[in-house]
């Protein structure tokens, strides 16, 4: 319960902050001679929270954005103008958004939303992909997964996929954890599980080897009474054969039980996680 707080506690206040700068008027910029970064609200406006981006490397007009119950919106003019682009599905929970970076018309969203910061949380029916731009979309499966909250598309064959489910978190079910295809979504692979109450929480690939990846995984129930966050089944694991096997890593880092984990493996120094 004292996990649960802090992680309800820590989501609350990063809200805040962002509801602070998304007060601000559009179109807000730095005064005349500022070298300071500010932010400035981008929209859309109606799309409620967002919970995933994705930008086209070299495109600095592109953009994705997932809302946590309002589906994809696309920008193709940065950011002046939005458009929905997956109204026509038949769930609008957005978890996760990625795209090839070896063909950027390949985009894939995440369905569900994985934060499970309360009971109204909206759970997704898979993983879908688009091959136009956003313009289509077909379900590439993983339907009972729920909730995911993270998609990695390997960057030179655009048909390795690694999808970080959650699950549905209302209770112990299999559909958890790293999912791979190698066939661009017609088939997929339970790469990484830690067990049945334990899903995927965050996911990150070394940009100078993607067969290099870490991956945290969380141990949580949610009910419309309480949430169950952490427990033995949060860790932080490592694989360096793109997911044939996982080491879990445990040298220097806080003992069970634990919360919620996230991972990033930083671009410009691998071994920095």
């Amino acid at each position: 319960m004292a996990t649960s707080r802090l992680l309800i506690g820590s989501i609350c206040a990063a809200s805040l902050a962002v509801a602070a700068f998304a007060a601000q008027p559009p179109g807000q910029s730095s005064p005349p001679g500022s070298d300071t970064p500010r932010f400035r609200y981008m929209g859309p406006e109606s799309a409620g929270r967002i919970a995933a981006v994705a930008g086209v490397p070299g495109d600095t007009g592109t953009y994705y954005a997932g809302a946590a119950s309002g589906g994809v919106w696309k920008t193709t003019d940065g950011a002046r103008t939005f458009e929905p682009v997956f109204d026509n599905q038949p769930v609008q929970a957005i978890g996760a958004l990625a795209l090839a970076t070896s063909d950027p018309g390949i985009v894939w969203a995440g369905t569900g939303e994985a934060w499970t910061i309360r009971d109204s949380d909206v759970m997704g029916d898979g993983v879908y992909k688009s091959v136009d731009a956003g313009e289509t979309w077909a379900n590439m499966g993983l339907v009972d997964t729920g909730r995911i909250g993270r998609i990695i598309v390997h960057p030179v064959n655009p048909d390795i996929v690694y999808v970080c489910a959650l699950g549905r978190a209302t209770g112990p079910q299999q559909e958890r954890g790293v999912f791979k295809t190698n066939d661009g979504g017609r088939t997929w692979q339970r790469s990484l599980f830690a067990d049945e109450n334990t899903g995927c929480s965050g996911l990150s690939m070394d940009a100078t080897d993607p067969n290099v990846l870490v991956a945290g995984t969380w141990q949580v129930e949610l009910h419309t009474w309480i949430e169950n966050s952490g427990g033995p089944g949060s860790a932080v694991y490592m694989t360096r054969d793109g997911g044939a096997t996982w080491r879990k890593l445990e040298n220097g880092l806080p003992q069970s039980p634990v919360g919620k984990i996230d991972v990033a493996i930083a671009r410009s120094d691998p071994k920095r996680v």
